[in-house]
């Protein structure tokens, strides 16, 4: 019976390659496979730390209106949204509605949105929002409306916002009303 060894002398640095793979393997936390598909599903790529659920946009012609949706954070810390941008408008703030002597008036929003850990923050008619000023074109029911937020590490978070038809509780995003 001959061994193995003695007929290929490329067999125990092919099987050195293969055991340096399958340990570069094990310290990401995956298990080795026979085969090579089975591996590749078992790789994912991590969550992101930021997302965000439902995002829309007010529908509207030019001047101003908002965006809306859930921030999730899906890390062990608190985050912070500090800005925002879209190619829709050129100004973009973060926004919150607070009362004002009887009367709701939006107006920036202090040291931004924070999401605490493993939690969420609404975007909300009424509430906080993404508010767009300037706004250079109308904004469809459908219409795709691609965003950025920026944290406070300076990471960032794209998404599209959906147009949405919206009447809300007397809303309204024209200049001069609930401006601050």
């Amino acid at each position: 019976m001959h061994s193995l060894r003695s007929r290929s002398p490329l067999l125990p640095a092919a099987a050195l390659a293969v055991a340096v793979l399958v340990s570069g393997c094990g310290g990401q936390g995956t298990t080795a496979s026979a085969s090579p598909a089975a591996a590749a599903t078992v790789a994912t790529a991590p969550s992101p730390a930021l997302t965000i659920t439902d995002p829309w946009i007010k529908t509207g012609g030019k001047g101003m209106t908002a965006a809306f949706g859930t921030l999730v954070n899906n890390t062990d810390a608190e985050l912070t949204v500090v800005s925002g941008t879209s190619p829709l408008s050129p100004k973009v703030e973060l926004h919150e509605v607070v009362d004002s002597g009887g009367k709701m008036v939006m107006r920036p929003k202090k040291g931004g949105f924070v999401v605490p850990a493993r939690g969420s923050h609404p975007l909300a008619p009424g509430g906080d929002h993404i508010m767009l000023m300037g706004v250079t074109g109308k904004v469809e029911p459908g219409a795709e409306v691609p965003f950025t937020l920026t944290l406070a590490d300076g990471s960032t978070l794209r998404f599209t916002a959906i147009g949405k038809n919206f009447a809300g509780g007397k809303e309204n995003y024209q200049p001069g009303e609930g401006e601050h």
